[in-house]
């Protein structure tokens, strides 16, 4: 018998391992190319996620409180020293003020004209401003805000706030008990808002480094003291421009920004503040490094020597959002309840 068959066993030539060799490499490289152009994408979406989310909450926040300023609940007038039936708690020592009657509480002995302050805004300096922000971020804008927040607490506890009792003609703060506060007759009580918007920098940690990262701040009036607390990360510049009515037909006739705006502008009596114009700029807390330095111009308003316009040439990514307020508590379109 014939032995059993036997195959001739061969190997691959020099060439077809060179063939197969590119072959493969050539599929390694569109694979890795995808990976890459999925990794970018992922990133890039990630960074304008971020962006809108950041900028969307922070305008939010502003909105909020810029339409509701000057709101008194069922108060028909603005505060003022010579209509409160007592006297108000003394005003903090790191208290936010700049010019006439613009404390916490009302000032006594001003002249008529001289209104209490429901909204102020400047532009930020260096050093610290309206007395109680040390270090904003130069060139942006600083917002002060006055008002009762918007559902009153009659007949329930209070914190060691500040609260406003009123009726439709008269009024009074006063500090938080702890208790309920039994308002009296047909008053009621709202707690008291004495907010400050800026923008500082911030150090945080970030992938085990130490960044400065441009952050919303707020000052706001607590326990008998203006306490500062973050509003939102990644907020570099803010930038106001008021509508005024000017003869009390409820429509804007002039805009002016926060340098344009006169003492008197802030008085709500000869001109109103109507409206608000918010612009907002904001950016990525890191820098992108597959987004090498660019130039960057964003316009944030105004015109001639009054229109800011910023421009990086770095890595960030940057995003401006712009939104008009409307002020539903001045003029004939006061708000009352």
């Amino acid at each position: 018998m014939k032995g059993f068959n036997q195959f001739k066993q061969h190997g691959f030539t020099m060439l077809e391992l060179m063939i197969s060799l590119f072959v493969g490499a050539f599929i390694l490289a569109g694979v890795m190319f995808t990976y890459l152009g999925m990794k970018i994408t992922t990133s890039d979406t990630m960074d304008i996620g971020e962006l809108q989310e950041s900028g969307r909450l922070a305008m939010d926040v502003l909105k909020r409180d810029i339409e509701l300023a000057g709101f008194w609940g069922n108060f028909v007038s603005i505060p003022s020293a010579s209509v409160l039936t007592d006297a108000s708690p003394s005003n903090p020592a790191n208290d936010c003020f700049e010019g006439t009657n613009n404390r916490s509480f009302p000032q006594a002995g001003v002249a008529a004209n001289d209104a209490f302050k429901v909204l102020y805004a400047k532009e930020a300096k260096a050093g610290t401003e309206l007395n109680c922000v040390s270090g904003p971020q130069q060139g942006s804008d600083i917002l002060q805000i006055k008002r009762v927040l918007g559902q009153e607490i009659t007949g329930i506890t209070t914190a060691s706030n500040t609260y406003f009792i009123a009726t439709p003609q008269t009024a009074r703060f006063m500090g938080g008990t702890g208790a309920v506060i039994n308002p009296g007759g047909n008053a009621k009580v709202w707690e008291y808002a004495h907010n400050v918007y800026f923008v500082q920098n911030q150090t945080y940690t970030l992938n085990g480094k130490s960044v400065a990262v441009p952050t919303l701040r707020r000052m706001r009036l607590t326990n008998g003291a203006m306490r500062s607390e973050t509003i939102m990360e990644g907020v570099e510049n803010i930038r106001l421009i008021f509508g005024l009515d000017t003869n009390g037909d409820s429509r804007v006739d002039t805009y002016k920004t926060t340098a344009q705006m006169a003492a008197n502008d802030w008085d709500q009596q000869s001109a109103v503040v109507s409206s608000v114009q918010i612009f907002l700029l904001v950016r990525t807390l890191e820098d992108d490094r597959s987004n090498p330095p660019q130039s960057q111009t964003f316009v944030l308003g105004g015109e001639g020597d009054q229109k800011r316009e910023l421009t990086f040439n770095d890595g960030f990514r940057r995003k401006l959002l712009t939104s008009t307020v409307r002020l539903v508590n001045v003029g004939s379109d006061q708000w009352t309840i």
